[in-house]
């Protein structure tokens, strides 16, 4: 009996941030499916590392070296990505930093210019030039990684927060622009994630209002039904249905994959 296809087999999708945490599990969800992915981020070595892995699937990954802020880099991974495989399917724009740790008052104007451009103008740069190959093939998939601070708000965190709120804007607008070329573009919304980024992330706030590490932790839990944090992979998962024909009726939608976490 004969394998059955798989959902991206032979696609095309560019996955910014992907080599590490969420982006490489993406990353290595769209390979199982098939797709060929370019990987994009500031760091090759980490890269390299996804794209063997990726090989070790079956597919023809990429590697792309940039910094999203630049959009003639991002202009320049889109037209390679044409040139390697004919199309692109998929755009994931994952890239993104936690940026700082205090309160309004006390950020710095570079601390959040650096958080919207690394987490939202990056990702419109990705989707501009990325959306255009897509307008010209009449097909394709956008989705935007939010984060549950992009629907409540979230104290000490204000440069992230505004970041992942503009992200669900984005997503909105871009759905309703690409949607006659038969374009879907949706957000998807992590809450609190099993890994080290998150664990940085408590560290960094239990410091800032001096509570214990662990404290804080446990009201993590204690905000989310089921009471523990969902992992990268469930993310992944959540991005593979958003990225396939599984989801050909859905668009400008923000979709949580927090275990009901509702915590300010």
């Amino acid at each position: 009996m004969a394998e059955p296809q798989r959902p991206l087999q032979d696609r095309a999708a560019i996955v910014t941030g992907g080599g590490y945490g969420i982006g490489k599990e993406i990353a290595l969800a769209m390979g199982r499916a098939g797709a060929n992915v370019a990987l994009a981020a500031r760091s090759a070595e980490k890269l390299e590392a996804v794209a063997e892995q990726l090989r070790a699937l079956g597919t023809r990954p990429s590697v792309f070296a940039l910094d999203v802020r630049e959009e003639d880099a991002v202009r320049v991974m889109v037209a390679r990505t044409l040139e390697a495989h004919g199309r692109i399917d998929v755009l994931i724009n994952n890239s993104g930093i936690a940026g700082p740790t205090a309160l309004a008052r006390d950020i710095t104007g570079a601390q959040w210019n650096e958080t919207i451009q690394v987490n939202l103008t990056g990702a419109f740069y990705c989707a501009k030039h990325a959306g255009a190959a897509m307008i010209a093939a009449r097909r394709g998939a956008i989705v935007n990684v939010s984060s549950n601070a992009g629907r409540i708000g979230f104290p000490l965190r204000t440069p992230y927060a505004a970041s992942k709120w503009g992200m669900i804007g984005l997503s909105h607008s871009l759905a309703a622009e690409l949607g006659p070329y038969g374009i879907r573009v949706n957000a998807l919304l992590p809450g609190a994630v099993q890994g080290e980024r998150f664990d940085s992330v408590v560290a960094a706030r239990a410091r800032s209002i001096g509570k214990p590490f662990q404290q804080l932790m446990g009201e993590r839990m204690g905000a989310v039904p089921l009471r523990r944090l969902v992992t990268e992979r469930e993310v992944a998962e959540a991005a593979l249905f958003l990225a396939s024909d599984a989801a050909t009726g859905i668009t400008g939608q923000a979709f949580s994959v927090d275990g009901g976490d509702r915590m300010q």
